[in-house]
């Protein structure tokens, strides 16, 4: 059995965080586990507050699970301020964890932020150079680069600086792409980049998706697969969960979980 782990924060309304990569790694079979980073009061509205764990607290969590069941992939969400974010970092270098992805987590769909502002850097000095994958959207791409993001070769601009932060492969995601009627992720290793595309489906559901698209790569990688390959399959494990929406809640609702086990997507992808 394949172990994946999720050190994140908590989404009492169960659509991101922790709850949906759980979620995420039971449905591509593989064990899940957490480390738990802050406790959110939040809805498919928004997030009306946000309790960060003691540091300690998050040390121990993660120090329990590696020294016993042990970690084949994992990946960080919601880690909230630069204390905690140094933190991680020192227990994946303790325990030499190779399969990390990094989902720089920022701000919530409502527009609530979920990282401090001084942990920015924290992130891109202590945690980027330590991941396999990291997965920012456009506006965390932007932050993480200080560039603005208008077209595919903003991408690939975006992605060369963001590797030569550390990071080993970088998915830049296509949902916040303006003009089209694709999501078009770009993934670049360092030397090639590859874009994957798939119709984008007009919905307001879109809560979790991130945090289940990172997750998704996660169990991939847990179970041996390339980080092309991981990819290629969270790419049309969130298509599936946008597309068929459980309209939950009265704001941004969450994915479906469930819908890529019963109705597989198609992927296109090109190299460019």
């Amino acid at each position: 059995m394949k172990r994946a782990m999720t050190i994140a924060g908590s989404d009492s309304g169960g659509g991101a965080g922790i709850q949906a990569d759980l979620k995420t790694f039971q449905e591509l079979k593989v064990f899940g586990m957490s480390a738990l980073t802050a406790v959110t009061a939040q809805n498919t509205l928004g997030v009306q507050a946000v309790f960060p764990m003691e540091v300690e607290a998050v040390a121990e969590q993660i120090q329990s699970v590696g020294e016993d069941i042990g970690v084949d992939a994992l990946k960080t969400g919601m880690l909230f301020n630069a204390e905690i974010i140094e933190t991680v970092a020192e227990k994946i270098k303790y325990f030499a964890w190779e399969k990390v992805v990094v989902d720089p987590v920022m701000i919530a769909k409502g527009g609530a932020s979920l990282l401090q502002q001084e942990a920015v850097s924290a992130l891109k000095d202590h945690l980027l150079p330590l991941c396999l994958v990291v997965t920012p959207n456009i506006p965390e791409a932007e932050v993480l680069t200080g560039m603005t993001i208008l077209s595919h070769d903003d991408k690939k601009e975006a992605a060369r600086r963001i590797h030569a932060l550390g990071a080993k492969n970088v998915v830049i995601k296509g949902g916040h792409d303006l003009n089209t009627n694709e999501s078009v992720d770009l993934l670049f290793n360092g030397a090639d980049f590859e874009f994957f595309s798939v119709p984008r489906i007009e919905t307001k559901n879109t809560h979790g998706t991130g945090c289940t698209f990172s997750a998704a790569i996660t169990a991939q990688l847990a179970k041996g697969l390339t980080v092309y390959d991981a990819v290629s399959v969270a790419k049309e494990f969130i298509h599936a969960a946008i597309g068929n929406s459980l309209n939950i809640g009265q704001g941004h609702g969450p994915t479906n979980h469930w819908a890529f086990n019963r109705e597989k997507g198609r992927l296109a992808t090109w190299h460019g």
